[in-house]
């Protein structure tokens, strides 16, 4: 399977507090009043999973809409306090890696301590701001598996079904389409636990740019999953390799 999104690779990376010498703000809040014209919701997309193999790795993914300037990292302590109290939640520098060649990106951390987390970037000067994640590596780490139903009776329009994994607590569905180089084609999400290439009468959001091309027989394409809890967490990712037959 070339070019998977999440490689069952151990990523070493560098985790530090910002340094405050370069900096005028030293937690969320004072970052807000520094930069007073704050989106009215919190549209940031995020979400958290940890690594197939060491759970002290956990990867913070976002899609950067074009044009974000200045993504900013913050996370609190520990899991004690308000989460939505912005001066709990100190920047911190992580490693940055590009997603489906750029399209999404994601942080990598390294540590056991289970935190909330926000990720914040700026559109034409306006700060934006996810919802906080809650980081539950160590107490319910992402399940992995390539366990996806895929009926390409429709060779124009597979179908993809899914169960749950071990932990149900799924609120909504990130799937995925790309092609054997691992660029997006079509990247959506549905309440339900079925997806249907590029049908969207069950998509509740959208993060496709562009119209996605039809899918061609014998290429290969990738379908990748994941389930995500009403705080962010992902509790499970699929992964499959797939072709269209003639």
């Amino acid at each position: 399977m070339k070019s998977k999104i999440l490689l069952f690779v151990i990523v070493v990376c560098f985790s530090c507090s910002k340094d405050m010498d370069s900096l005028n703000y030293t937690t969320l809040e004072e970052y807000l009043v520094l930069n007073p014209d704050i989106a009215a919701n919190k549209d940031v997309i995020a979400c958290a999973a940890s690594d197939a193999l060491n759970t002290d790795i956990s990867y913070i993914f976002y899609y950067p809409i074009p044009g974000a300037t200045d993504i900013n990292y913050f996370e609190t302590a520990n899991l004690l306090g308000d989460k939505n109290d912005f001066s709990l939640y100190i920047p911190i520098e992580l490693e940055s890696q590009p997603v489906f060649n750029g399209y999404l990106e994601r942080f990598v951390r390294e540590s056991g301590d289970e935190v909330w987390c926000i990720v914040t970037y700026k559109i034409d000067g306006e700060v934006r701001t996810s919802n906080p994640i809650r980081l539950k590596h160590d107490s319910k780490p992402t399940e992995w598996t390539d366990n996806v139903m895929i009926d390409v009776t429709n060779k124009i329009k597979p179908k993809f079904s899914w169960e749950d994994g071990v932990i149900n607590e799924n609120a909504i569905y990130f799937q995925v389409i790309t092609d054997a180089s691992d660029s997006l084609l079509s990247g959506t999400y549905t309440y339900e636990k079925l997806f249907q290439y590029y049908n969207l009468d069950n998509v509740v959001l959208n993060v496709t740019r562009n119209s996605p091309p039809q899918l061609m027989t014998s290429n290969t394409y990738n379908f990748t999953l994941m389930a995500v809890s009403i705080d962010n967490w992902v509790n499970l990712v699929i992964q499959k390799e797939f072709e269209i037959n003639e």
